[in-house]
């Protein structure tokens, strides 16, 4: 079986649960050892890592809250510990607090920013010295990828989520400016912005039909999401594979960014 991963080692923040776990599981499907990062819940994070290891992969969680520049910096010096390097970042931890704007307080505004987006700005900044610091490896054409999670909504507004749109917003612009600044030194920065994905956050968007037939409207394709979806996007951005695709927004979301409200001319 072809692993176009094999040899590399991987961090994927925020991978105890939903589009993170899937990203982790497949990155070790995909041949590469995988550091698997959680806030909160060591336990999903460490039960994969074992799974992972008796499948054959190496893997190993790790806990750090990657708003926190000390914790985010212990993380990666567990990585270096445990793998030597690291060749593959996917800057996946994200949250929301979601409220209506006029009722929205700072610290729903500060919480979801200090994570989605200045997290993500930390740890590719730790992933981008990282890869200076131990210079090019023969198992990759680019001297390291860095994979931010946004969402359709970095483009496609959301009433009533106001520092989350934000947040992603603010991701697509970091990921370009970023991937223009590094890639002269053969570093890959892109991004992938999942639509409507079957996860345990969103359940009560899926969990019944009358739910579900109510997303699909919003879906030309007709289907929701599965993590695994995201988890075969982030093994092709990180492979060699897609070694000329730099500050690109990959959208896999079934078509959601169609806005298919105008499907019939409006």
């Amino acid at each position: 079986m072809h692993k176009p991963l094999e040899g590399q080692t991987a961090l994927v923040t925020g991978a105890s649960s939903g589009i993170g776990f899937g990203v982790a599981e497949a990155l070790a499907k995909a041949g590469a050892a995988v550091a698997i990062n959680y806030h909160s819940h060591g336990e999903p994070a460490e039960k994969l890592a074992a799974e992972i290891e008796k499948a054959g992969g190496t893997a190993f969680a790790v806990g750090a809250d990657v708003s926190d520049e000390a914790q985010l910096d212990a993380m990666f010096d567990a990585v270096r510990e445990r793998f030597g390097t690291v060749d593959i970042v996917v800057a996946n931890s994200g949250l929301q607090k979601d409220a209506r704007f006029v009722d929205m307080t700072l610290d729903d505004w500060n919480t979801v920013m200090s994570v989605n987006l200045a997290g993500q700005f930390l740890t590719a900044q730790r992933a981008v010295r990282e890869f200076v610091r131990r210079g090019p490896r023969p198992v990759s054409k680019a001297l390291g990828k860095i994979i931010c999670m946004s969402s359709v909504h970095e483009i496609i507004p959301w009433a009533g989520h106001v520092n989350y749109s934000a947040s992603k917003g603010g991701i697509q612009m970091m990921m370009k400016s970023l991937a223009q600044e590094v890639a002269p030194q053969r570093i890959r920065v892109n991004a992938i912005a999942p639509g409507a994905i079957r996860t345990p956050i969103n359940r009560d968007a899926w969990d019944s039909k009358e739910a579900l037939d109510k997303l699909l409207t919003l879906v030309p394709y007709g289907r929701i999401g599965e993590v695994d979806d995201i988890g075969r996007a982030v093994v092709w951005l990180a492979s060699d594979e897609s070694d000329y695709v730099v500050g690109a927004t990959l959208y896999v979301d079934g078509g959601m960014t169609l806005y298919p409200g105008f499907a019939d001319n409006g």
